[in-house]
């Protein structure tokens, strides 16, 4: 296919996901250099095995992916022209990013009942990368907090319609990368330790 051919609207779709693309590659090589040197770092003689993983960590794996699921099914309602369920999912969607960040938080404090700390004299390298790693997600997770909110702004602005949704798709694809992220991190974090 010519990406040069079509309607100068064709055109500006393409050219907008092609740079959603190129920021979700370049948010990837991140975490890929954060995850290496996490592997790399293992092999410190300082290096924690005993950390018990927070319930919270565990539980925001499903909070994330319903989070998708919602985000996914809004865009359906739209097509299908039902606009107080696309409205009603978008919320829901929203809700359940505040209830991650949320849950981050706490997992956080759990990792600090247990004694390990992320700076100062009593800190160790293990929580020090899950709280580097975690809270760039968590960074990333309220950008994408904010672009729902754009998107649900102009949803009640009836800028969505069915074949008009351009900006509803990027606001998906970003939030979707956001929550594969996450569960790629998560399993990650508790399986390699």
């Amino acid at each position: 296919m010519d990406l040069t051919q079509g309607t100068t609207n064709e055109k500006q779709k393409r050219a907008k996901k092609t740079m959603m693309w190129f920021a979700m590659i370049s948010m990837t090589m991140t975490f890929a250099g954060l995850t290496s040197a996490y592997v790399v770092s293992k092999t410190r003689e300082d290096w924690l095995t005993d950390l018990v993983f927070p319930n919270a960590f565990i539980l925001s794996v499903l909070v994330i992916i319903a989070s998708s699921i919602s985000f996914f099914l809004s865009k359906k309602a739209i097509d299908n022209q039902n606009r107080s369920l696309a409205t009603l999912l978008l919320l829901t969607t929203f809700g359940l990013g505040v209830l991650f960040v949320f849950m981050q938080f706490q997992g956080f404090e759990d990792i600090m009942s247990q004694g390990y700390y992320f700076t100062g004299p009593s800190a160790n390298i293990v929580p020090t990368f899950l709280y580097i790693i975690v809270v760039l997600h968590i960074v990333h997770v309220i950008v994408g907090l904010l672009v729902l909110l754009v998107v649900i702004y102009n949803h009640f602005k009836q800028k969505y319609k069915r074949g008009q949704t351009l900006g509803l798709e990027l606001g998906a694809m970003y939030w979707h990368f956001v929550d594969v992220l996450w569960v790629y991190l998560f399993l990650f974090l508790y399986f390699v330790r």
